[in-house]
Formats: C-alpha cells, sequence, structure tokens
C-alpha cells in the first residue's frame, strides 16, 4: 500500500496541472494530506461512494498519463543513474555537479 501511495503522489505531481480543480482537491487530500474518504465526503458534501469513485478514475488517469508521457519512469531512471554516479565519484567536482543535475528536478 505505501509502494502505492508513493508513485500516486509521484504521478499527482507531475501531472496534477492535467486534472481538473475538483480532482485535484480529492486526490490531494486522500494523498497528501491523509484525509478518509468518509472525511473527503463531509468536507465536499457529497457520497463517500462518490469520491471513491473520483479518486479511483483520477488514479486511472494518472496512470495512463504516465503510460503515454513516462516522466515519472525518467525520473526514477534519472534517479537511479545519480545513485550509481554517486557510489563511483571520487572527484570534488564532478560531485558538485551532480549535486546541481539533482537540484534542477
Amino acid at each position: 500500500m505505501l509502494e502505492k501511495t508513493t508513485r500516486m503522489n509521484y504521478l499527482f505531481d507531475f501531472y496534477q496541472a492535467l486534472l481538473t480543480p475538483k480532482q485535484r482537491n480529492y486526490m490531494e487530500l486522500y494523498y497528501l494530506e491523509d484525509y478518509s474518504l468518509g472525511e473527503i465526503s463531509e468536507l465536499f458534501q457529497v457520497s463517500r461512494q462518490a469520491v471513491y469513485d473520483n479518486i479511483k478514475r483520477t488514479e486511472a488517469m494518472l496512470e495512463t498519463y504516465e503510460e503515454k508521457l513516462h516522466l515519472y519512469d525518467r525520473f526514477e531512471k534519472r534517479n537511479r543513474v545519480l545513485e550509481q554516479m554517486e557510489d563511483i565519484i571520487a572527484d570534488k567536482e564532478l560531485e558538485t555537479l551532480v549535486q546541481q543535475l539533482k537540484e534542477i528536478d
């Protein structure tokens, strides 16, 4: 479950601009603020089922965006390469460049 939550948080970070304000609100409250479905339903005065359905549809949309755009996949690959580079760095100047590369994202 933690792995799914982490993935959804990253996908949300990458693709939130493509979501409607309502989708963004529900996802932010559910995944980032750790609200329950019941708490969100009370806040927006809708049924718990409506919140659940919206979140599930939004999760599917985020996965579809990732399948097409691969932003999260490239982010993970870049991080793996950076970690490998850090492991073999001996030159302080190269380490500084790697740190600058990390700060870009």
